[in-house]
């Protein structure tokens, strides 16, 4: 049974004879949860994310810039908190980034160049189900004292119960909307990865190192050049990976 806190929480974000605050006219229930994590703990800014059993699958919300580039390059590389928290089935909390380089060679330091000093990562779980990541971070190093640690558990708890609660609501087969465009960009990345392996000849696994690092050198977004791909405007060959 949920807590009297986490109770609260998703009052506070369900809300739906409430006008929403200033600011966040129509938005989302994961930005709004984002939003509210953010004042609550307190952090920076906060993303979640749906995770699959191969890493980061989506940003279902993202607070800020920061939050996310903080998603897009967990998605980007495939590393970082949100993944270690996912695969561990256990919190994450990086106080200080600037130490977390050979954690995370890729993410670690084009993370703290956008201004995230501290991450915490948070699964979302109950049982053998694992559904996703609450990111939270800093801009300044610190680690959460242990009220702010309960209250952004708290969090992850409530945001467990919402995506429990909008599949649950759902025909079997089907994602919930709040999910299913999150899920259709995971997609199209598994069919840009598909591209790859036969344009340049590698297996799934090469091709999808190869659509992050050209993502990562080129400093675009991985849905935004997974696109690209299946709409055949960049190619990757075997011979000189060009891309036109």
């Amino acid at each position: 049974m949920a807590s009297l806190r986490v109770r609260q929480i998703l009052l506070d974000v369900l809300a739906i004879d409430q006008p929403d605050p200033p600011g966040l006219e129509g938005d989302t229930v994961w930005r709004r949860l984002c939003m509210s994590a953010a004042r609550s703990v307190p952090v920076s800014g906060a993303g979640v994310a749906l995770m699959t059993p191969t890493g980061h699958g989506g940003t279902l919300a993202a607070t800020d810039g920061p939050a996310e580039v903080m998603e897009n390059l967990q998605l980007t590389l495939g590393e970082g908190p949100c993944v270690n928290a996912f695969r561990d089935r256990r919190p994450v909390l990086e106080h200080d980034l600037t130490k977390a380089g050979a954690r995370w060679p890729g993410f670690a330091p084009a993370a703290a160049e956008a201004g995230i000093a501290a991450i915490f990562a948070f699964p979302l779980q109950i049982g053998a189900i694992r559904l996703g990541v609450l990111d939270l971070y800093r801009d300044t190093p610190g680690s959460l004292d242990r009220l702010q640690l309960a209250e952004a558990l708290d969090y992850a708890a409530a945001a467990t119960t919402i995506l429990l609660d909008r599949q649950y609501a759902t025909s079997p087969g089907e994602l919930h909307p709040d999910l299913a465009d999150t899920a259709d960009s995971h997609r199209e990345i598994h069919q840009a990865t598909g591209v790859i392996a036969a344009q340049a000849s590698v297996p799934i696994n090469e091709a999808l190192l190869l659509l992050r690092a050209r993502a990562y050198s080129e400093e675009r977004p991985l849905l935004e050049l997974a696109h690209d791909v299946v709409a055949r405007r960049v190619t990757f060959h075997s011979e000189d990976d060009h891309h036109e």
